[in-house]
């Protein structure tokens, strides 16, 4: 033990016989007055703070497996306060462990099981600590059991709220690689001791993003719909659409689910009728569903309006959780003060900025423009991660990765052998200055992504697969955002066509406002730049933060909440590791 600790104990323990000498007839009530008084006159102002050390927490965690989780937060922790107890001062409790024990009876809400986090009596061990008075070596002992089942419950849940109950990093069928939420949760627990302060509200137990601060209210929502029953299913019996003009029972069944909780008169002629303004009811489901806009009910429309209530609750959760994830800082201090989120599901890019580019304030950044976007197919699905963005590149090739070289390339030359010459590409050499290979010379029926050493590239041009832009992240998968030629996609409502990367419908306004810092590079010299062909790099005066997310719910500026279809399957994978 270490002999600083060691003698804090026998002055602690030394004080303490000395109160219950002095005290001894003094009843309970009077106790803790005639203590300080005795306090005075032993020249002591306050007693020690009562200690632990390590072995003695290394035997209570011992006992509770799901406490050795955290083993070392725990050490860390008390480590670094000299092993002295947290939760108490002047032997009486903080009020921030009622305030704790509040936060995790009601987990519900931040849609967590309150009871993962109750695994130790403190109503009976509290009880204990009042009932027992005096300072005995037992009740020194008390309290240690109570501080320490206190930080090691916080610890529990505290990880599962500021980081995740699922560890993507651990969960091999889970496909997010966005930089993790470095959450420093033994200074968290100091701040909610208000031993120390901080940006984040951490001392009100309180979330650090406002996107999941939206969903859990309307989670809120969603439980009180579910608990009055959730909403009618609309049946159309034979017909396949429902839509303006229509009279029939089933319209009755749309106004029921468009208005859960709403009076609607059935005896009522006009309930029946698909009138216009349940047209427009119709649309704004749709539009919150990302569904093509008719204001008729049938096929995707009908099959997202009779999800169970049940189902989106849990839909809810789980972005919940995705936000979980994402770092309490979304771009860091050293980088520009903007960042590029694209949503996947979504098919949308939103750019976000501080107005006064201030790395040193902690507040929500401003959405400054958004954009449609082609993501991957579900077979070529966009990866989800987060990256710096370091480049734009003008009239660029589109140097084609060996996976497509082996599947597309390969058997277009084997069907024609000038494929090549007609889609503007040309196959060169690996290296800065790259030479010209013949076509001709390569045995095209034995080319695999492995064994070619070559690379096949379009030149730059109007057919260019990567248009006339692309903006660079250096990353693994080799995904990057850039403009395309085929703007006739970003008309359809579902918009997965892309080998991976991110097709964007407004680039250059997107190049624009990345370089307006720079003014040599407006708009007109870019546009020369393309019109020359020559393909030329940009390097941004400083890294802009991208992110690449999955969320198939979330809130709008309105207050209004969105769902989107699991297009690859992400939240099925996630479903069975926080449910299951």
């Amino acid at each position: 033990m270490n002999p600083y600790h060691y003698k804090s104990k026998v002055l602690y323990l030394f004080s303490a016989l000395l109160l219950m000498i002095f005290t001894v007839s003094c009843n309970k009530s009077g106790g803790k007055e005639n203590g300080n008084k005795i306090g005075d006159m032993l020249g002591i102002k306050e007693l020690p703070q009562a200690t632990t050390d390590s072995l003695y927490i290394k035997e209570y965690i011992s006992k509770e497996p799901a406490f050795k989780e955290h083993a070392d937060m725990m050490y860390l922790f008390y480590g670094e306060r000299d092993y002295s107890l947290a939760w108490f001062r002047d032997n009486e409790l903080v009020p921030e462990a009622q305030k704790f024990l509040a936060t995790i009876d009601n987990a519900t809400k931040e849609g967590l099981d309150p009871k993962r986090y109750k695994l130790v009596d403190f109503k009976t061990l509290f009880k204990q600590y009042e009932d027992m008075g005096g300072q005995d070596s037992a009740r020194l002992e008390l309290q240690q059991k109570i501080d320490l089942g206190l930080t090691a419950s916080y610890f529990n849940y505290a990880s599962d709220f500021y980081r995740g109950r699922v560890n993507p990093g651990e969960v091999g069928s889970i496909d997010w690689n966005v930089k993790k939420n470095k959450i420093k949760l033994h200074k968290a627990l100091q701040t909610i001791l208000q031993e120390r302060e901080s940006t984040y509200p951490y001392y009100e137990f309180e979330a650090l993003h406002k996107g999941y601060i939206d969903l859990r209210e309307t989670l809120q929502k969603y439980r009180e719909l579910q608990e009055k029953g959730g909403w009618a299913k609309v049946e159309l019996g034979k017909a396949k659409v429902l839509e303006k003009g229509d009279t029939a029972a089933a319209v009755i069944q749309l106004r029921k689910r468009l208005n859960p909780g709403g009076v609607i008169n059935v005896n009522d002629p006009k309930m029946r009728l698909f009138d216009d303004a349940l047209v427009a009811q119709v649309k704004e489901f749709q539009r919150l569903h990302g569904l093509d806009q008719d204001g008729k009910v049938g096929g995707n429309t009908l099959r997202m309006m009779n999800v169970p209530v049940e189902e989106r609750i849990q839909q809810i959760m789980m972005n919940m959780e995705r936000w979980r994830w994402i770092p309490k800082r979304l771009v860091p201090k050293s980088l520009d003060q903007k960042y590029i989120w694209v949503n996947i599901p979504e098919y949308k890019l939103y750019m976000y900025e501080d107005p006064d580019n201030d790395p040193e304030a902690e507040r929500e950044y401003k959405k400054t423009f958004e954009m449609k976007v082609i993501v991957g197919k579900e077979l070529n699905s966009t990866p989800i991660f987060s990256d710096k963005l370091e480049f734009i590149v003008l009239a660029p090739y589109w140097n084609v990765p060996n996976s497509i070289v082996e599947k597309e390339i390969k058997p277009a030359m084997l069907r024609n052998p000038n494929y090549l010459e007609g889609a503007d590409m040309e196959i060169v050499t690996k290296e800065k200055n790259p030479k010209p290979i013949s076509s001709s010379s390569i045995n095209w029926a034995g080319v695999t992504e492995k064994n070619f050493p070559y690379m096949v590239r379009q030149r730059p041009g109007p057919t260019n697969s990567l248009g006339n832009i692309k903006f660079l992240f250096p990353n693994s998968y080799n995904v990057y955002l850039h403009d395309t030629p085929a703007d006739a996609l970003f008309n359809q409502t579902e918009r997965g066509f892309s080998h991976g990367c991110v097709r964007l419908e407004k680039p250059l306004e997107l190049g624009e406002y990345l370089l307006k810092d720079m003014p040599e590079w407006d708009r007109a010299r870019m546009r020369q730049t393309i019109a020359d062909g020559e393909e030329t790099w940009i390097t941004l005066p400083k890294k802009l933060q991208v992110y690449l997310v999955y969320f198939t719910s979330w809130v709008d500026d309105e207050g209004k909440v969105h769902f989107r279809d699991d297009i690859y399957g992400h939240d099925k994978k996630l479903a069975k590791e926080y449910f299951g």
